[in-house]
């Protein structure tokens, strides 16, 4: 199939419980409410939620396997999500997670860091060329090393602009993007050496030639490009039922807005949106956003 974006990162089975109460306390039963296994991982999030947008994506990282290839398979037979990419591991179940759910509150658990631990086999594909050659618009998670890099100098050399998450200041990957994305978890180290939210924002935006968003929950995203003053918007507001991919939605919006040629700050509220729908409701697989939700909110909601 055709397709007009290429992605290249995270590819999971997610296990999510939602409990019915208060979040899990030592020694103390907890009663779920609902639990599902379906799609997850940062790219396999944003692909369900772009296709859902109507767009075509292609994805590939994750070695998939004998518990993770099926679900995919079954869940994208009927979406523009090309799987032909992905490497099938006979030997391997895939990559998998767990996830505890309530209200605002999340515990992710799994096996991530022994994918990197020494003498492991690796989990990820290195990427095809034709691949990132054959789109209009990348993103990279930035998680697999050497693949990692290779995405991005394929990107570079076949000048097909980017959007990536949590990169610093001094990376590659950010230095050639078109949008870095950056969540609490990357901002941390800048914050714990003293650094304020617009010095890291300012950091950044002078290390790229890409647009630079910061994301920090409820509060005010920040957002700059080299040489231009800093901009704050306020995200939505809406009943929280699980945060469980709002970042991976909100990367996702940001891809759109960069295959459409959105302005910045409509780039911006446009991905606010689509995260905001998705904390909104609960799984996000089952009820991704939709052009039409975003729009709904978008005309309802003034920032």
């Amino acid at each position: 199939m055709s397709y007009e974006v290429y992605m290249h990162g995270q590819i999971l089975g997610t296990h999510s419980f939602l409990l019915k109460g208060d979040f899990l306390k030592p020694d103390e039963y907890s009663e779920i409410k609902a639990k599902y296994f379906l799609p997850g991982g940062e790219t396999g999030t944003a692909a369900t939620v772009l296709a859902s947008l109507g767009v075509s994506v292609r994805i590939d990282g994750t070695h998939i396997g004998t518990e993770v290839a099926p679900l995919l398979k079954e869940f994208y037979k009927d979406k523009t999500v090309d799987l032909s990419s992905l490497y099938f591991d006979p030997e391997y179940e895939g990559l998998m997670d767990y996830v505890v759910i309530a209200g605002l509150v999340r515990s992710p658990m799994g096996v991530f860091q022994s994918l990197y631990e020494p003498g492991a086999k690796r989990r990820w594909s290195m990427p095809k060329e034709e691949d990132v050659a054959g789109c209009k618009v990348a993103a990279i998670d930035p998680f697999f090393i050497e693949a990692t890099q290779a995405v991005a100098e394929l990107c570079v050399k076949h000048n097909k602009p980017y959007v990536t998450i949590d990169c610093k200041h001094d990376s590659y990957l950010h230095k050639h993007c078109a949008i870095n994305a950056v969540s609490k978890e990357c901002t941390h180290e800048y914050l714990s050496q003293g650094m304020s939210l617009e010095d890291i924002c300012r950091l950044l935006a002078d290390n790229t030639e890409g647009l630079v968003i910061i994301t920090a929950g409820e509060n005010d995203m920040l957002y700059a490009r080299k040489g231009q003053p800093i901009k704050r918007m306020k995200p939505f507001s809406v009943e929280v039922k699980s945060t469980l991919g709002a970042g991976d939605t909100f990367k996702a919006g940001c891809v759109y807005g960069l295959l459409h040629g959105m302005e910045d700050d409509e780039l911006v509220r446009f991905a606010s949106a689509c995260s905001a729908i998705a904390i909104s409701d609960f799984p996000l697989p089952l009820n991704p956003p939709t052009m039409e939700k975003v729009r709904k909110l978008m005309e309802h909601i003034e920032i």
